[in-house]
């Protein structure tokens, strides 16, 4: 997901600026029974003893014999003699496929952890191969698209037709599916998943958007939850209009100190010392794009989103600089549009990840109708912090113009649970530490695991050995840390890359495998 740094605030207050009614859907059990899941193999190069299966679940949890979909689920069974039952893991979005993610954990996590397990991936709601799944606009990311900043009005009037072209296209094409793309409904889900199993109760791991996911699920049915863990967790205060605006002030911190890295660098990148004036030839370089993309496909927008990654994962910030570089010292494209294909570039599976991100976020909770009142927002935000304002801003407007009506969010406090483990980097940017804070409040008992000085999203089997400790120990016996101060326990940060000296080395790390599984653009 796309949150943000969050202005820290009381525990009452907190509380009290929650929902704590559910959505009727959300206090529904469907009384219909589930059929156990068919598996087959599906195995492949980097993950062999994979499974593939499905799952029909309720289109309307309210309405439980009504229309059915399918949920497109993955397994690595447990190869243990005793097994503590299923894992399943999320890697967020809303949007993100977790089918591969589940051959990606059971590797990683270590063998004696992983056997005792059955790892289940699953493709949300509209996601993937689940059935039916959404794409509102293909290729509605298609290169060049219109500079975010809207400088002119020209620019603003060209940025507003695209979101509401694509709202539009929603609507006409989903009207009977988008009052039923939401977390609470997605949550449900996770409980047909669970009686498809066969078990009374699952373990649950998610990152990003999936530790919001788990947190609602956990708030419907806290008996069925034997173990949580939530990784880059979401301030569930402020989903979804605050997470995504402030998230801006916390990237602008990400890519102010990738410009320091490149600074620190210098003998490598030759783009100065100093790292005012490295950002300082990043807007020029920015400026120049909008008015000549680089190989007819980077333009202003292009740019950050080919940066934008750079502050979900440190790994990508030799690619980044080399690509900078090349352009400011020689007029080079070639790395630059290299670069945007990698990280950036929006093929099928993109689209309908933006298009189930939309549709989940835009119905989860109110967003401001008014249009005034996102330009006066932005153009406060991007007086500070201008690096993705105004990308963020058009990739979150739709909502100003969805055309379904929205839900309440849940108040996910919870004091019926087992211990729940809980991991944040200080500077992660895309959820910042405050939903840490604030989920470590809300979820009483559990501990928070902090990666000190770390800007990565997605800490765990990333390539920090102590946090992975704390995870291993309590997947394998349920324990969890418990200190004295704000964190149960500090880890240090992975350390940051170093420029590349073979490309092959640095894209063959467990981090950058992550990264790439991780939910779209979240």
């Amino acid at each position: 997901m796309r949150t943000r740094a969050a202005v820290l605030c009381a525990a009452a207050a907190v509380v009290a600026g929650s929902v704590t009614a559910p959505p009727a859907s959300a206090t529904t059990r469907a009384p219909v029974q589930v059929s156990p899941v068919t598996w087959k193999k599906c195995g492949t190069t980097d993950y062999p003893t994979l499974q593939c299966g499905s799952v029909k679940v309720p289109l309307d949890h309210r309405n439980p014999r009504g229309k059915q979909i399918s949920l497109a689920l993955s397994r690595v069974p447990h190869t243990a003699s005793v097994s503590q039952g299923p894992l399943l893991v999320n890697p967020g979005g809303p949007g993100g496929s977790g089918l591969t993610l589940a051959g990606f954990v059971a590797s990683a996590l270590p063998k004696k952890v992983a056997a005792q397990y059955d790892v289940i991936g699953f493709d949300p709601r509209g996601v993937g191969k689940s059935s039916p799944a959404i794409d509102c606009a293909p290729g509605y990311f298609t290169p060049v698209r219109p500079d975010p900043v809207p400088a002119t009005p020209a620019l603003e009037q060209a940025n507003l037709k695209r979101v509401q072209s694509f709202a539009a296209a929603c609507g006409r094409k989903y009207a009977s599916l988008l009052p039923y793309l939401d977390t609470v409904s997605a949550a449900q889900d996770l409980d047909s998943v669970r009686q498809a199993l066969g078990v009374r109760q699952i373990s649950y791991f998610g990152y990003s958007y999936g530790t919001y996911l788990g947190a609602v699920y956990a708030k419907l049915h806290p008996d069925r939850v034997r173990r949580l863990v939530l990784d880059s967790i979401v301030d569930p205060t402020g989903v979804w209009y605050e997470d995504n605006l402030s998230q801006d002030y916390a990237f602008d911190d990400r890519q102010r100190a990738l410009m320091a890295w490149i600074a620190k660098y210098d003998s490598t990148y030759k783009l100065g010392t100093d790292p005012h004036k490295v950002e300082a030839a990043w807007y020029a370089m920015r400026a120049a794009l909008a008015k000549k993309p680089a190989g007819g496909k980077v333009g202003a927008a292009e740019l950050e989103d080919t940066f934008i990654p750079g502050g979900y994962y440190n790994g990508y910030w030799p690619y980044l600089a080399e690509a900078f570089s090349a352009y400011v010292n020689g007029r080079k494209t070639a790395a630059l549009v290299e670069a945007y294909r990698n990280f950036a570039a929006v093929d099928a599976a993109g689209d309908n990840g933006y298009s189930v991100y939309a549709a989940v976020q835009c119905r989860d909770a109110s967003w401001p109708r008014d249009w005034n009142q996102w330009r006066k927002d932005n153009w406060a935000a991007y007086e500070k912090a201008p690096f993705m304002v105004w990308n963020n801003a058009w990739y979150n407007a739709t909502c100003a113009y969805w055309p379904t009506k929205t839900l309440q969010p849940l108040n996910i406090a919870n004091g019926k649970l087992p211990p729940v483990l809980l991991f944040q980097a200080t500077d992660d940017a895309a959820t910042p530490y405050q939903g840490g804070l604030t989920v470590h409040r809300l979820l009483a008992g559990s501990s928070l695991v902090v990666e000190q000085g770390g800007g990565n999203h997605g800490v765990t089997l990333s390539g920090n050995a102590c946090l992975d400790r704390y995870l291993a120990g309590y997947l394998t016996d349920g324990k969890v840390p418990h200190g004295d101060g704000v964190a149960d326990a500090v880890c240090r940060k992975t350390p940051d890359p170093k420029p590349l000296t073979t490309k092959a080395a640095s894209t063959s790390s467990r981090g950058s495998t992550l990264h790439g599984l991780l939910g779209f653009r979240g």
